[in-house]
Parts: structure tokens; sequence; C-alpha cells
């Protein structure tokens, strides 16, 4: 219900200034979406002003809905009000008046599949090969946020290049548009825009319209949408936007967090502050506001709340990435099993999508559900698949839909129809459609399409013989001489995530040759296998692996960010040693933290086995900026060390004997730490040498754990029946290495892992 008094001091002043703009800088979790419906509430319910009147903006169809159910249940009536993203207020815009620029009312809106098709087609005519599709639709994405016109596209970029190619291609693409009357997404927002600079009718309709207008995370508005702000609220000059830029994060996407200052700029504004944050604890907001104080480009604010300390956040320094991740999984496993909390009430938070995957596979081995959200998991990502469909094919020649998935990755120009083709024939002889493509010279297709396949066959053939070989060579050999993925998987951002999880692929494959050195690729394929296969897991009550970006918008009781070292969070490639990046950084490291309600965790690795090859990190800059760790004189700053994005081919330099980091469960070296690390918090602790003591109890203890001996069978929830090999003290933890039927040798923690001895 409509309640003006359950709000704060500065919201009631944002709700009541109703004339003139005003620009809300709102504090996460500081209940931004209940002011702006109660502003709303207010206008039509205290001060009468008519629902056409309201225009209210989001980002995404389901902060509209949100803001349209909890109006409902604040009003009478709703009819009238726009509330819509700003491509659908736009689309209402132009089925209004787009005949006046030319276009039929009637358009056309494609989508992702339609303007890659007419791309595709457009570079094809101006003989632009394959490679160049992916970075013209990137560059027209670009030029279309920042307004940039085909025209002016050379002018723009004259030092970029191929730009006089690519400005050909875009002059095109929007030709091929007009012609079949259609627009793309970016053109609901520049055809908007260019509506309302020309036609004098649109603009004084829609001025008119909207005395009142309200934009909801106002720092991701690109600049065309600020654009169009500033024009519909030129007459009445009542424009409300509530933005943090402090969470700026998606610049790479077009998002300019100048609009927030432009604003101030452009209009005679108000500013307020939401401070009060009704998310998190006293400390949990004193981390956040220690790491966002260091960026620049900012409106000093500073969070606070009056829900309390809470608990301390923890920081935890592992000595190797697998430590890291048994230190998480343990932590989540008593905090659920204490009674306090659920797994649905903890997430981990990462900088990198492909670095999920040693999470994933620990849940699974220690029974923990849990979901990725936003993404897919790792093993079921295309371009894994498409890598591992080719160890499929190498170990099974039956395997047809293997082929059917790679036949075109890389790109051969082998159409459907002639797969279909092939796959015909091969049913015909009796053959799989491997041993048809072997021996493709003998059969009768098309000469174009046999000399196709005679390569492709040479390929899986050699493959076929290499598999017989030794795991890591095998892969090597597949990555490198038949794929190229360096070469494959270029540097724009897709393809660069993509690389990163072929690289942690590779990671994948090392740690599995580490543990069963005598192990085949049907071997590591199998195991693999189990990790994939997770249909039968419950996700209503599971952990949230995510990336940072993916999780803003979210909140959690319990939150672990990981992998928190320079090089990995912050991420430090090639070119991005900038201060605007670093900026941008920063923000992502404060949206992270400030997803924790009552619990936070931050996490980082001495070592870590990451793009082929060990790294030793130093601690992320952000810990230091919150004062949880100590940057000590003598560390190199990555900024003037060599990058630390090398690319997969260091796996291809990297011997046997480089890969140290046993993320299995192995000492530290330093005094038997439990996970090989130190909890802490405040200042930092040096070395690893702190027994932790556990507080909680765990799965096998006292009596159970003494059966847990050399020779022992025990039985795993998923992995199966195995055998231990080995037996170790870890600390205060009980490690086993055990021989699975299904999955291999693995090291686990007896303690909490769903082991149970099984009597002979």
């Amino acid at each position: 219900m409509y309640n003006i008094e359950e709000l704060n001091e500065i919201q009631k002043q944002a709700v009541l200034r109703t004339e003139g703009a005003v620009l809300v800088t709102a504090g996460a979790g500081s209940g931004k979406t209940r002011l702006l419906t109660h502003r709303i509430a207010h206008l039509i319910n205290e001060l009468r002003v008519p629902a056409y009147n309201i225009l209210a903006i989001t980002f995404t169809n389901k902060a509209a809905n949100e803001m349209r159910v909890r109006l409902e249940s604040m009003l009478k009536n709703t009819d009238g009000i726009w509330i819509f993203t700003f491509h659908a207020a736009c689309v209402r815009i132009l089925r209004r008046y787009i005949d006046k620029i030319g276009f039929d009312k009637n358009f056309t809106i494609y989508g992702d599949a339609e303007t890659k098709a007419v791309i595709k087609r457009i570079c094809k005519e101006i003989d632009l090969n394959e490679d160049m599709i992916k970075r013209v639709s990137t560059e027209i994405y670009n030029a279309k946020s920042k307004g940039v016109s085909p025209d002016d596209y050379v002018s723009v970029h004259k030092f970029a290049q191929d730009a006089e190619e690519i400005a050909n291609a875009y002059a095109r693409y929007q030709a091929a548009l007009k012609s079949n009357n259609a627009l793309d997404y970016d053109d609901l927002l520049n055809k908007t825009l260019y509506l309302l600079e020309t036609s004098d009718e649109a603009r004084e309709y829609y001025q008119d319209k909207f005395r009142y207008i309200h934009i909801d995370e106002f720092q991701d508005t690109n600049e065309v949408q600020y654009k169009i702000a500033k024009i519909l609220s030129a007459k009445h000059g009542n424009i409300f936007a509530v933005g943090d830029e402090d969470q700026c994060i998606y610049t790479w996407r077009g998002a300019s967090i100048d609009n927030i200052f432009n604003l101030q700029k452009d209009f005679d504004c108000t500013v307020l502050k939401l401070e009060q944050n009704y998310r998190s604890t006293s400390n949990i907001l004193a981390i956040a506001n220690r790491i966002i104080k260091g960026n620049t480009q900012r409106l000093d604010k500073k969070l606070w709340t009056a829900q309390g300390d809470g608990q301390k956040a923890v920081c935890f320094g592992a000595a190797t990435d697998g430590f890291e991740a048994d230190y998480v999984v343990r932590t989540i496993y008593e905090l659920v099993h204490d009674g306090e909390y659920n797994y649905s009430d903890c997430a981990v938070l990462l900088r990198l999508n492909a670095l999920t995957r040693p999470f994933e596979e620990r849940f699974l081995q220690y029974g923990i559900p849990h979901k990725v959200y936003g993404g897919f998991k790792f093993y079921d990502r295309k371009e894994i698949k498409d890598v591992l469909a080719y160890a499929r094919l190498s170990v099974n020649i039956y395997d047809d839909e293997a082929v059917s998935r790679i036949i075109n990755f890389p790109r051969r120009g082998i159409g459907e129809t002639s797969v279909e083709k092939i796959r015909e024939y091969a049913a015909q002889t009796g053959r799989s459609m491997f041993e048809t493509i072997v021996n493709a010279e003998n059969a009768p297709f098309p000469t174009a399409l046999k000399s196709k396949l005679i390569d492709f066959g040479k390929a899986l053939t050699s493959l076929r013989q290499a598999a017989q070989g030794d795991v890591k060579q095998y892969f090597k050999y597949l990555l490198y001489s038949v794929l190229d993925v360096v070469g494959l998987f270029s540097d724009d951002d897709e393809n660069a995530a993509r690389l990163e999880n072929v690289n942690e692929l590779v990671n994948s494959v090392c740690e599995f040759v580490k543990n069963n050195p005598d192990s085949t690729v049907s071997d590591y394929l199998q195991t693999v296998s189990l990790y994939s296969d997770t249909d039968d897991m419950n996700d209503d009550n599971a952990v949230t692996i995510a990336t940072v970006h993916s999780a803003k918008g979210l909140e959690f009781p319990v939150v672990f960010v990981v992998a928190l070292e320079d090089g990995v969070f912050p991420s430090l490639r090639l070119n991005e040693n900038s201060s605007a990046h670093m900026e941008e950084e920063r923000r992502l490291m404060y949206v992270a933290v400030t997803r924790a309600m009552r619990r936070l965790f931050l996490t980082y690795a001495k070592s870590r086995f990451l793009y082929g090859e060990t790294k030793y990190n130093i601690p992320s800059r952000f810990l230091c900026e919150a004062g949880l760790v100590e940057r000590k004189a003598e560390s190199v700053d990555v900024f003037t060390a060599s990058p630390s994005y090398r690319g997969v081919g260091q796996f291809a330099r990297a011997s046997a004997s480089g890969y140290s980091s046993d993320t299995r469960g192995q000492k530290s070296g330093a005094g038997g730490a439990t996970f090989g690390g130190e909890k802490f918090d405040g200042t930092y602790k040096s070395g690893f040498g702190a027994t932790m003591q556990r507080t909680h109890s765990v799965q096998n203890s006292g009596s159970d754990k003494a059966r847990f001996v050399v020779g022992a069978r025990v039985m795993h929830k998923r992995l199966g029946a195995g055998t231990i090999l080995s037996v170790e003290n870890v600390g205060n933890n009980l490690y086993a290495k055990i021989e699975f039927e299904r999955g291999g040798i693995m090291n686990l923690a007896v303690d909490f892992a769903p082991l149970t001895v099984i009597e002979e």
C-alpha cells in the first residue's frame, strides 16, 4: 500500500520534490524501487496527475513488471502509465509516428538471428571473409550505441583497421533494413532519437504527454538513451533519474557513466543521496565503502545501515586454488548443517565465467546442490561441448551425433544439406559417419564436398591415432594443431570468454592427469560425463554460482567472492591498465560485496592453475584497499610485469612437471594448515601455518573417520564405489586419495564428503 511515512527522510524528500530535475544517487540496497513506486503513487493519489502523463523507464522487463505489480497494490487503476524498458517505449513511439521518417508503421523488429543473417549476406556480397562477420556486427553495435551513423563512421574511426570496409558494410546493412521495412534493437533507439529531432509533431506530442519522466538504473543509459530522455523532458523539465555511478559496470556494452554528470550540467538539477542501506550489515558496508572510495569518477556517498554490525567479513588466503575451493565448500557445508542457512542462501561470485568449473566440480564431489545463474554450467558451454565432441569421436567412431556437432567447427562450409547426404549415405552403406568421411574419396559426393571431407577425414584419423597415447598430448594436438583455438577465438569480448573457457578445460585435463597419470582419453571423458550429468539435481535449494555481472540486482544472505588476485579480479589483460578500466573493476568489486546481506567471505589463492600454467599471485589490490590484506613492498605490480592473460598457448609450452598446484587437497608446505590457508580479518597475517578450528559437526567424524584406511572400499553417492589408495592428515582434516570405478582418482576430505565405508 501507498504510505509515505514508511520512507526515510531522504526518500520522502525525493517523493515530494516533484517539479524540476532530480538526480537520486542511490547506493546499493537503498530501496530505490520503493522510492520510485511511492513517487508515482504520490503524483497520482495526492497531486491528481493523470496516469497518462507519467513515464517510467526501467532496464529489464523483470524490473518493469515488478514496478507495475507494486503500483497495482498502491493505486486503484494503473491504466495509462507507461512502465516500459527504453526499447519497449521506443517501439510505442515509433508505431505512432515512424511514417514521418520514411518507414511504414507495420515495421518488423529483427532479432539477433535476423541481423546476423543480413550482415553475413552483405559481407559475402562485398567479399569480406567470414572472420570479418563478427567484427562487422560488433562495430555496428558499438557505433549505434553511440549514435554514430554509417556516414560518420570513417571520420570517427579514421585510424581503425578496415574502417572503410566496415563503414561500407554498415551502410549496406542499414539500406537492407530500410528496404525490408525493418529495425534492429539498436535502431529502435536511434530511429526514435532521429524522429524526435526531426519531427515537430512527434516531439511536441510526447513532450506534452510526458509531464513526469522517471528513469531507473540511470548509470546504465548510453548516449542515445540520454539524448532521448533529454528531448522528452525539455518542455516540462520534470525528469527524475535514479542511479548509482558506483554500480556502473556495463560500459563495455555502451553504458556511459558520464550521463550521471551530464544530467547535472544540462539541467538545474537537485541531487539527493540515498545512503541508508536496507540489505547488509555495517561490517559488510564498511568493506564496500573502503573499496569504492578509491574511485574518482563518483559522487561522494557512504552507505550505512541501522541493522547492526553483524559478523565480520572473513578473508581467506589459500595456498592453492584447490584449497580455496575446498574452503568454500567446507564453509557452506557447515553453515547449512549448523541449521542457520539453506544452500539457496549462499552464492559464489566470480570475475570470470571460466572459473566456475572447479567450484562446480567440488560441489558435485561433496554432494552440494548448485546452479550457475545467468549462464550454462561449464561442461554445457558450446565451445566445451565442441572440443569434447572431437574427443568423443576419437574414442568412439560410431558417435554420429559428435560428427554432426563438429563438422563445421571450425567452419568448413559444409551445409546442412550436405550433412544430410553424408548421413543418408552412411545409413545406406551400413557405416558410421566417421567411416564415411574418412573414406570420402570413394563416396558419390560432389567434388567440392568431397574435397572438404577428405581434409576433415585426415584430421579425424590423426586424432583417432593420438587418442591412443598420452591424454595431455592428445589435447595439445587437438587444440593447437587441429583446431588452432587461439586463432579461432579472436580478441572480441565474446570470443575472449570462449578462449577462457577452453583454457579452463586445459586446467581440467591437467588436474585429471595429475591424479590419474596412467589414464586414457576415454577415462577422462567418463569423468567429465559425471560432472555434466546433473539432471537429478534440485535447483530449488541450491548454491548459486554466478559472475558478478550477472549477479547485479540480486542479494544473498551469504556471499563468497572468490579468486581475488591481481590479474583475475581486478582483470588486468593487455591494454586494460587504464585508470578508467580500473575504476570499472573497482565498481564491479563494490557490486560483488554489496550482494551480501549477513555473511561475506573474500578468498584468494597464492597459486592458481590458470591459462595452462601455475601462476603465483598477489592478493587483489581491492583486499588491500578494504584493509584486509597488507600489500608488501616486494610485491610485483602486475601493470609493470608480464600481462596476466597469456592465453591457452602456455599449455602447449608447459611441461608435465610444470603443474605443481595440486588442487585435490595436498599439504601446503607451511605447517599443514587446514585447506592450505588461514582465515583472518583486519590486519593481514602472513603465512599459511595456523590451523583453523572446526566449529560444526561434519559428515564423518570421530570413530567413523578411523574406518577410512588404505584398502578400504567406499561408496560415494555420485561417483560410485572406490578404493582408498592413501590417507593423509592436513591440519584437522583427513584426506583420502580414492580410485573410483567411474570417476578416476580423486583426493577428498573425508570429514564432509558424502562417503561411506562399504562393509566387506
